[in-house]
């Protein structure tokens, strides 16, 4: 039912796209929703700052509930070494603030997803202007998922913790999942199959932007496939099962890549 409807969603975003002039200063929908979406093309910068306001509110919250309890512990060490030597009082500290890191880390993956479902909207594949009410779920999707990407995640790939986040975060995997890199934005509509091979700094980006428009669509990866590292995958694209992508491979938006697909050597 879910991919049904992202086909669906597909589908009217490139009629939409057809007649939508993404420098226009009003907006095409009607009620509150038109007037927002007015507010946000006739003052831009100054809007966007109001309209993503509440975003950085929310993740200095999520950020300050993941390191309260690390805080903690290094006010709680601090007042017991007081009494030791110096040396091993700055020893003590350092330990705690790092074991306060660890703690962090470990919060905020589970911290964020649930802030990212508690939210009353979902990312759903659009094609529009940057400075458009519908980019909104897109900007604070990938903002949540970077919070967690630059402050911590690094730090356990390619560990379990990796494939769980991005599963927590609406990313769908299959089995036997191997993910061995952080660069992935929009996981909410990314499909990954199961027994599926994902190399050191991939990029998986569930959008690309083309003449003036953004463009956020769904990435599918078949069963069985194998990503070399450092290749990138962009928006509205599907790799057939037992695929195999070269390292360093772009693959541009609408390929589809059928299964069994090998890259080809060059004997030169």
């Amino acid at each position: 039912m879910a991919e049904s409807n992202n086909q669906d969603e597909l589908k009217n975003i490139e009629l939409l796209s057809n007649v939508e002039d993404t420098d226009a200063k009003t907006s095409s929908k009607s009620g509150f929703a038109g007037l927002a979406e007015t507010f946000l093309r006739r003052f831009r910068t100054f809007a966007y700052i109001f309209a993503l306001a509440p975003i950085y509110f929310i993740a200095a919250l999520a950020m300050g509930a993941a390191l309260t309890p690390g805080l903690y512990l290094v006010y709680s060490v601090n007042q017991y070494v007081q009494t030791f030597a110096l040396g091993w009082q700055l020893f003590a500290l350092a330990c705690s603030i790092i074991f306060a890191f660890l703690i962090y880390g470990f919060l905020i993956i589970f911290i964020v997803p649930l802030v990212n479902f508690l939210l009353p909207f979902r990312l759903k594949p659009f094609r529009g202007g940057y400075f458009s009410l519908d980019s909104v779920p897109w900007y604070i999707h990938n903002a949540l998922t970077y919070l967690v990407r630059y402050t911590f995640l690094e730090f356990v790939t390619p560990t379990p913790f990796n494939p769980l986040f991005y599963r927590m975060m609406g990313m769908k995997i299959g089995k036997g999942v191997h993910i061995n890199t952080t660069n992935i934005s929009d996981p909410a509509l990314i499909e990954i199959g199961d027994k599926v091979t994902i190399g050191g700094s991939v990029h998986i980006i569930a959008h690309y932007a083309s003449k003036g428009y953004i463009i956020v669509a769904p990435v599918k990866i078949g069963n069985g496939v194998t990503i070399g590292l450092k290749a990138t995958i962009m928006g509205d694209v599907e790799i057939g099962e037992g695929a195999v992508i070269a390292p360093h491979e772009v693959i541009l938006p609408k390929s589809r890549i059928p299964a069994g697909r090998k890259p080809k050597i060059d004997q030169s």
